[in-house]
């Protein structure tokens, strides 16, 4: 599944959309040993990145087109994740929608379903750049 936008960070770390609809959100990950902190346990830089780009992909759903950009970030971990190759869940839910910003919650869950760590956060909705090559809104490429 693609995210609608290419974040060369998410590619890196190989976050996998496996949810996109609705106001709904949800992205695997199995975090490799360079993810992980001095416990071997995910660092948790790691997970506040799974955890904001699930809440602003959860955002997004309702426009695919839109871009976000983060506002604030509430984290708060409650169990470590584990470090050891098995697979971590992020699910992310739009809470309220204004014409501007969006309110969001995720959750990120163990392969045994336990919650390791939840946020809440605040999106901005923002207009994409045109990608290289196409014309900005209103204009028209020139033919000359």
């Amino acid at each position: 599944m693609d995210f609608g936008a290419d974040i060369p960070f998410v590619n890196h770390l190989g976050f996998a959309l496996e949810l996109f609809e609705g106001g709904a959100s949800a992205i695997g990950y199995a975090p490799k040993p360079e993810h992980l902190n001095s416990f071997a346990v995910t660092h948790g830089g790691a997970i506040m990145t799974l955890l904001d780009v699930t809440m602003a992909t959860a955002a997004r759903s309702v426009q695919k087109d839109a871009g976000v950009v983060t506002i604030e970030m509430k984290t708060s971990f409650m169990r470590p994740a584990p470090g050891d190759g098995s697979r971590l869940t992020a699910r992310g839910r739009l809470m309220h929608r204004t014409a501007t910003m969006a309110f969001t919650e995720a959750t990120l869950y163990d392969a045994q379903g336990q919650a390791c760590a939840h946020s809440t956060g605040t999106f901005k909705y923002v207009k994409r750049k045109p990608a290289a090559g196409t014309p900005a809104s209103g204009g028209a490429i020139s033919t000359d």
